[in-house]
């Protein structure tokens, strides 16, 4: 017992003298490290370019494969790669980008703000010669960015590092979830960090964000065929645009044959499936993989191998070669687990919206699209999402704390708010719903269900011409007069932070009452009680015995009582939204 704990002291020991290079000497650096950017309001993706000695766009994608345009959002992080040198007679590791100085710029802000404390005011003002409250317009300033490089010996798996700068509320655990890094992993190469503190530099070792370092395995695989496999490399994860073919069948069930009707649909990033791969995956999905059930289809839980993109490659005289070692790679990718939504007969319509939307927009905060098949009916194949749904989770057993239910308002909040503000056209959900709010392991919550959405090219609102939504979550314009805008889904969005404060569905049949109501209607009564402290207190969920901030729950009920007020010029927008429940987190 001793001598491990003594090797496991020697362990953190070395790792901790080959990852954090800024407190040792070096002598070499490494071709790749990655910066972790937190975006501010301003940034996009030509600025953040220009911030790193006009890196090509492409190069920072490669590492951010959820950006689909120059837009990014506000409050996430980017990837930028960089090259980590040698630097000050080998005392630390960094690379200096040049930045040129615009009006009203201080040091403070270009660390801070610009870079995101990437690099801080100490440093700038060191390898600059002009004063800190007077630096010139238009003069080029050097720019120092802490890196690493790890060490293969400590840890071959982990020899990318990525510059990782803490912000205030983040922690350990929020870390490691964003990073997708164990928080162990993350301990063991910043021993010397207070990750309570909300501020410094971390060095987080991974596997990197783009498909690239998986070239990897596939070189250990294939060691003969390196070439070959760069070549797969490329087919799986840059996967060509591709075209739905308007073969697409009017039903499920049996075959028909191609029938004209419906015009490419240009999909990008998701893969065609066949038939086949999708009844193996759910052993002809049977009854005992069957995990839900919509209004226009049937989900089943599956695990897919990686898939190949054949049609990506452009060597005939290779192509016995490339089946080789396309089989041999794919036996060394491991089971991805899916959802599959197989359409039924009046789906179709709704298969098209899914398809066009979740193709079209990536966010952590929604759900993915893995692929589609039409074949034979009408698939989709999604991410698998471990957890369930928001509504079962607060009509079951298990008990959600306070804290968690304000973690998933805030989640849901920023996927809705994405859609609505931050892609050009923007999407209206239409069916924004608890069992529409999926949980992941961590108790993270996605939006899901697009089925219903409609895209809409201008901030005009628009006439439904089919009356959709759930009830108990539609507002009332949308049914009087079929008017939809974004806030028809900030109103159901208002009835679902009712239901985490109350755990109650949105159309509530109470004992001795013959009608149902509305849990909107519940909660007005409520506020127009003479004590509406003491009524709004007989709603709040009794599963959570009084272990809340009175506070807190107030406020998101004051909230939610905003998003669904009857005019919805009075509704705040997803993104108010946003702000108001950071400020209650």
């Amino acid at each position: 017992m001793i001598f491990l704990r003594r090797r496991s002291i020697i362990i953190l020991v070395l790792i901790y003298l080959f990852s954090n290079c800024t407190t040792c000497s070096c002598i070499n650096g490494c071709d790749l490290a990655l910066a972790s950017l937190f975006i501010w309001p301003e940034s996009d993706l030509p600025k953040i370019s220009q911030l790193f000695d006009n890196m090509p766009s492409s190069d920072i994608l490669d590492w951010n494969t959820e950006i689909t345009s120059t837009f990014i959002l506000t409050e996430s992080r980017v990837n930028v790669p960089f090259r980590c040198d040698c630097l000050n007679n080998g005392e630390f590791l960094g690379h200096v980008f040049s930045y040129i100085v615009s009006a009203n710029d201080t040091y403070d802000l270009i660390a801070t703000r610009l870079y995101s404390s990437l690099t801080n005011k100490e440093l700038l003002m060191r390898d600059n010669s002009y004063p800190e409250n007077n630096i010139p317009d238009h003069v080029t300033l050097n720019v120092t960015v802490n890196c690493s490089c790890g060490n293969k010996d400590a840890s071959k798996d982990y020899g990318l590092f990525i510059t990782y700068p803490m912000r205030p509320g983040e922690n350990l655990s929020y870390i490691a979830l964003v990073t997708n890094t164990s928080s162990r992993l993350i301990e063991m190469y910043n021993p010397m960090v207070n990750f309570s503190a909300g501020s410094g530099l971390l060095y987080i070792p991974g596997k990197g964000s783009s498909g690239k370092t998986i070239a990897a395995l596939a070189v250990a695989a294939l060691a003969g065929v390196l070439l070959l496999v760069g070549i797969i490399y490329v087919g799986i994860y840059r996967k060509k645009e591709q075209k739905v073919a308007a073969n697409i069948p009017a039903s499920s069930g049996q075959y028909h044959p191609p029938s004209p009707g419906l015009s490419g649909i240009h999909v990008d990033k998701s893969v065609e499936f066949s038939y086949e791969e999708l009844a193996k995956s759910t052993d002809n999905f049977s009854i005992s993989n069957k995990i839900g059930e919509g209004g226009f289809g049937t989900v089943y839980y599956a695990e897919l191998r990686g898939k190949v993109c054949s049609s990506c490659f452009c060597l005939p005289m290779m192509q016995m070669l490339l089946r080789v070692a396309m089989s041999l790679l794919i036996l060394h990718l491991k089971l991805q687990k899916a959802a599959i939504k197989r359409m039924n007969r009046e789906g179709r319509t709704e298969f098209l919206a899914e398809l066009k939307i979740l193709t079209r927009v990536h966010h952590l905060n929604l759900v993915s699209l893995i692929g589609y098949c039409v074949e034979r009916s009408l698939f989709l194949v999604y991410e698998f999402i471990e957890n369930g749904n928001l509504s079962q989770h607060l009509r079951g057993k298990d008990v959600l704390t306070w804290s968690t239910r304000v973690q998933i308002a805030m989640d849901s909040a920023r996927g809705l708010e994405y859609i609505h503000e931050h892609t050009i056209p923007f999407y209206i959900h239409r069916d924004v719903k608890s069992a529409n709010i999926l949980i992941n392991e961590n108790f993270h919550a996605k939006i899901g269900d697009f089925g219903l959405s409609k895209l809409v090219e201008s901030g005009n609102p628009t006439l439904n011409t089919r009356f959709m939504g759930t009830f108990g979550y539609m507002p009332p314009e949308y049914g009087h007069s079929g008017v939809i805008s974004r806030k028809v889904d900030v109103y159901a969005f208002g009835v679902v932070l009712y239901e985490l404060i109350s755990s109650k569905d949105a159309v509530v049949k109470e004992d001795g009452v013959d009608e149902a109501r509305s849990l909107v209607a519940l909660f007005d009564e409520a506020y127009s009680h003479p004590n509406q402290i003491e009524a709004i207190s007989r709603l709040i969920d009794p599963k959570l015995r009084n272990d809340y901030p009175p506070d807190s729950v107030y406020k998101m009920a004051q909230l939610a009582k905003a998003c669904t007020e009857k005019n919805p010029e009075m509704r705040p927008t997803m993104q108010s939204v946003v702000v108001a429940l950071m400020a209650l987190s």
